[in-house]
């Protein structure tokens, strides 16, 4: 629930700014949504009793889980990284940027929160999903203020062309962070 709140405020940032740089915090945002949905239904899923078919239990469908998370990143990253050229190439105006930047402020606060209490629950109750949604989480933060320091920058040169340079920075963060799920 907390993950589509915060995808509506970026999306609302987007919509009052039109920087690429909050789009990429966007849509990055999407595969938070997902996958919180996807791993929550892992989690149903991996704590059924063993039956029949699954004499061991269905924990490894965290693992499937994690898998998708990752998969969906690195998606997001690849649809970031054709964003961020467009507007390199072709920058546009950005509008109320600062406004944009607290919006964005807050959701960053709120999925390191987040992120935090998923990782210490994950590693409490041995979950892989858990703990794979928490590192996201807390990267998500971390890229987000960085997108927050481009556009301070942004803001006070005026140059344009950066709001896409550093989109693309940050999504090749992206695509690092879906590859270390996926291979975790």
């Amino acid at each position: 629930g907390i993950a589509v709140v915060l995808f509506a405020i970026k999306i609302a940032a987007y919509f009052l700014t039109r920087s690429v740089s909050i789009l990429t915090d966007a849509l990055e945002s999407i595969a938070n949504v997902s996958a919180g949905f996807i791993g929550l239904y892992s989690l149903y899923v991996a704590a059924l009793p063993r039956d029949r078919n699954h004499p061991y239990g269905h924990g490894k469908a965290e693992f499937l889980s994690a898998g998708v998370e990752g998969s969906l990143i690195i998606i997001a990253g690849i649809i970031i990284i054709y964003q961020s050229v467009h507007s390199f190439i072709y920058p546009h105006p950005i509008k109320k940027l600062d406004y944009g930047m607290i919006l964005v402020g807050v959701t960053a606060v709120i999925n390191y929160g987040m992120g935090y209490i998923s990782i210490r629950r994950g590693k409490k109750n041995n979950s892989l999903a858990l703990i794979a949604c928490g590192r996201h989480l807390q990267s998500d933060t971390w890229s987000t203020l960085g997108i927050i320091a481009g556009l301070i920058l942004i803001y006070f040169t005026g140059e344009l062309w950066l709001d896409g340079a550093i989109a693309l920075v940050f999504a090749a963060i992206i695509i690092v962070t879906g590859y270390r799920i996926l291979r975790k």
